[in-house]
């Protein structure tokens, strides 16, 4: 009899363990319908943004402001990658209505940017329409599992032109009397007429390229690759990533400090080579120091919650 019970318990055993396993989806499970649908629906979308696309690639190589734009799709596929788990668990519902009502929208804003010359509006449209196809095929469990890195493509758009404007004009500003504020330390006769400093027997002109701009958008990019990776609450994540624009500023501020001191020090063609060439490849190991020793810094000050979860 004994030996009768331990058979039957193990076959509810293997019973129980054989019910488990159809729970677990994979990659190989989803619909093979939906995934023809999805491919030929991105493969319509780049035919059909194909000329955006090369708007958006020849804005990356000539301005250098938004340079680090071109870094944007290739590590929403890495943020793809580590979610490939998540991805497989995910169950594919298709909706169908939030889809086409994101779709429309993201046409509707295309349709404006071709009407009034305005290019963001298309740029805009082609990461919404991405976001639009995934929640049309893969429904809103998917459309929560990739949610950062669909908002993260927002980042590969360069700043509509007049938001270029109202940010480039303060971020000169601030580099300028940063500047000018740390420089007093060592010069005596210092001063400064709108954007040219005068110290000593030289001038340095703080420049629209100078303004960080450039520094601010790769530093935000950075900051959200960071904040992405790391297994922190969501409040410490929105903080690394709102952290990255006085960072953007502090170090744009000490890279034309450094470069008065040489030129004041040593010659202009030393400052010159150095704000050109070697500046820009310091200042983000350096940011990217000033975030990790935020994080550290965070859990030095704030006593973990029992009931939290690190993300």
């Amino acid at each position: 009899m004994s030996i009768a019970k331990a058979g039957a318990s193990k076959k509810r055993v293997r019973s129980r363990s054989t019910r488990a396993a159809p729970s677990r989806t994979s990659v190989q499970d989803y619909p093979l319908g939906l995934v023809l649908a999805l491919m030929s629906l991105l493969g319509a979308t780049v035919w059909s943004y194909w000329g955006t696309i090369g708007q958006l690639w020849e804005e990356w190589q000539s301005n250098e402001d938004y340079s680090a734009g071109q870094l944007v799709p290739v590590v929403a596929l890495i943020f793809v990658w580590v979610e490939r788990k998540k991805l497989a668990a995910c169950v594919p519902r298709p909706c169908w209505w939030g889809g086409m009502a994101l779709l429309v929208l993201a046409q509707l804003g295309r349709a404006f940017g071709l009407l009034f010359m305005f290019e963001s509006g298309e740029r805009y449209s082609l990461a919404l329409t991405i976001t639009a196809l995934v929640l049309l095929v893969g429904g809103r469990q998917v459309l929560r599992c990739l949610g950062w890195t669909l908002l993260f493509l927002f980042l590969m758009v360069p700043f509509p032109g007049q938001i270029h404007n109202r940010i480039s004009g303060p971020l000169r500003e601030m580099a300028t009397n940063g500047s000018v504020f740390l420089l007093e330390v060592f010069f005596n006769e210092i001063r400064h007429e709108g954007h040219i400093i005068y110290f000593k027997e030289h001038t340095l002109g703080v420049l629209e390229a100078c303004s960080g701009l450039r520094m601010l958008t790769a530093f935000i990019i950075v900051a959200c690759f960071i904040a992405y990776m790391v297994r922190r609450p969501r409040w410490q994540k929105g903080v690394v990533v709102f952290s990255s624009i006085p960072i953007a500023v502090v170090c744009n501020v000490i890279r034309i400090f450094v470069t008065a001191l040489l030129i004041a020090l040593v010659s202009s063609e030393v400052g010159e080579k150095f704000f050109h060439d070697f500046a820009g490849l310091v200042m983000m190991p350096a940011a990217v120091m000033l975030i990790f020793g935020e994080l550290w810094l965070m859990d030095k000050l704030i006593v973990p919650d029992a009931t939290s979860t690190s993300e």
